[in-house]
């Protein structure tokens, strides 16, 4: 990934000159705002029932979908560091917005380079977003790109720096969101699908139980997801790239010089990667995917297991750099590719925009904070929770989102059991909520098994849930 200054504009329509820098890593939160409904809640953007087209008369004009796209970095001036241990920056952390519109309603995604989110900050973003867009609080959905290299972002009342780190990421909203506005037109959308091998699946046998690694023969999903969005004049406004995957390539890395540098990583070296190659005309999002059990095949700082099977961990340090410059050229690369044969359209099911929310209840556990491998655990019980889905339609594609980090197994039996041509499913929605295992993880005791709050099974009846929206959608 290319060093920190570099200049890439918010928009096609917004000032080319303007480097305002965001980004925050944010901590996790448990659930939404109390904007969002409990209840099945269906927002279907324009359009209107049969019963209401007899009674206007004429026949009503198909709604035109409209998009617009933004961005802009987290200004993390020297004066603010250290925080939360990170030292210095080597590239900037974003706030990237996209703006959906079809008919009188709008529907907005916010996506930051940062590890997770506090519920304080998103409030504010939210609040922000929606005066300069009209969108609804209940229709902005937040999510993170999960880059491991991003300062937690604390309540506002526990320091000043804490304070003005949150401040920073509301004025980086803010001017993501104007970009957003000001290049909202009418759009196309067209999806695709690629392949590539950055990831692998995390979870290894060691002597002592299993823990991180790189486990070759483990389930990993190296497809490629991309949905491209265009004016009427065929111009990418925004290129959305959803692969599974944690930007974690130099998670912990401690320079030879002794910083710890702040980077929005796999994700970030992705998206900046695909957003040169179209000259900053087009906005680049990274959604990630069943994270939960899936590492960068290369890190910086990574777990070494010899033939003994014994683990230990060795940091490649400065030399590091490579590794997530390669890596997320390759990532951006084929994102570009396949966004090169998509054909995008308009009108019919091709304008449709629609967000669907709801809430499923899944039995919970107490929560381990696993530093090694163990043959042994007490999974105990401690309740239940509602754990909140959400899915937005774009066309013939959709988006399904939960606050827990999914695992690979969970992502591809909602994708083989969806009625849509074209569906990605993502993680880390409202911030995180830590790991939601497969049904193995807790037999084999893996990393993600313990670092959870959610009963084993929790996956299962998450995954079924959706698939049930999924088809109500299509009915």
């Amino acid at each position: 990934m290319a060093p920190k200054n570099v200049n890439v504009n918010a928009n096609r329509n917004a000032n080319r000159n303007e480097n305002t820098r965001l980004g925050s890593p944010l901590q996790r939160r448990s659930f939404l705002n109390g904007s969002i409904a409990a209840a099945v809640t269906a927002t279907a953007l324009g359009g209107a029932t049969a019963a209401q087209a007899a009674d206007a008369g004429p026949a009503l004009k198909e709604p035109v979908l409209k998009v617009g796209a933004g961005r802009a970095a987290i200004d993390i001036p020297p004066a603010l560091l250290p925080l939360d241990g990170f030292t210095t920056v080597h590239d900037d952390l974003y706030v990237r917005i996209l703006l959906l519109e079809n008919g009188s309603r709008r529907v907005a995604l916010a996506v930051l380079d940062l590890t997770s989110i506090s519920a304080e900050a998103i409030a504010a973003m939210r609040t922000t977003i929606a005066k300069a867009s009209g969108v609804a609080t209940a229709d902005i959905v937040v999510t993170v790109t999960h880059t491991f290299s991003a300062p937690h972002v604390q309540a506002t009342t526990s320091s000043t720096g804490a304070a003005q780190y949150v401040q920073q990421i509301t004025k980086a909203t803010a001017t993501a969101i104007a970009a957003a506005v000001e290049g909202l037109r009418p759009a196309r959308v067209g999806f695709g699908t690629g392949t590539c091998d950055v990831n692998v699946n995390r979870d290894v046998l060691t002597a002592d139980g299993w823990w991180l690694g790189t486990g070759e023969r483990g389930s990993s999903d190296k497809s490629v997801g991309v949905t491209r969005l265009d004016d009427l004049d065929g111009n990418p406004i925004a290129v959305l790239i959803n692969y599974a995957v944690q930007s974690s390539v130099m998670m912990e890395s401690v320079m030879a010089g002794g910083d710890l540098p702040i980077t929005a990583d796999l994700a970030g070296a992705a998206v900046q990667h695909m957003e040169k190659q179209y000259d900053g005309e087009a906005v680049g999002f990274f959604l990630v995917g069943s994270c939960g059990d899936q590492a960068p095949a290369f890190r910086s700082k990574r777990y070494t297991i010899d033939k003994d099977k014994k683990w230990s961990q060795v940091d490649a340090q400065d030399a590091g750099w490579l590794l997530l410059t390669v890596q997320g050229e390759r990532l951006g690369t084929e994102a570009v590719r396949v966004s090169e044969t998509i054909r995008t359209s308009s009108g019919g099911s091709g304008s449709t925009v629609r967000l669907l929310t709801d809430t499923v209840t899944v039995d919970t556990m107490a929560m381990g904070h696993p530093t090694g491998p163990t043959k042994t655990y007490d999974f105990t019980p401690t309740g239940t929770a509602d754990v909140p889905v959400w899915i937005l339609q774009l066309g013939n594609g959709v988006f399904v989102g939960v606050e827990p980090e999914l695992s690979t197994d969970t992502a591809l039996a909602i994708k083989k059991h969806s009625p849509f041509p074209h569906t990605a499913v993502m993680s880390m929605l409202e911030g995180g909520s830590k790991n939601m295992a497969e049904a193995q993880s807790y037999a084999r005791i893996t990393y993600e098994a313990m670092d959870s709050s959610y009963a084993q099974g929790s996956a299962e009846t998450v995954a079924a849930k959706i698939g049930t929206l999924l088809h109500s959608l299509r009915a």
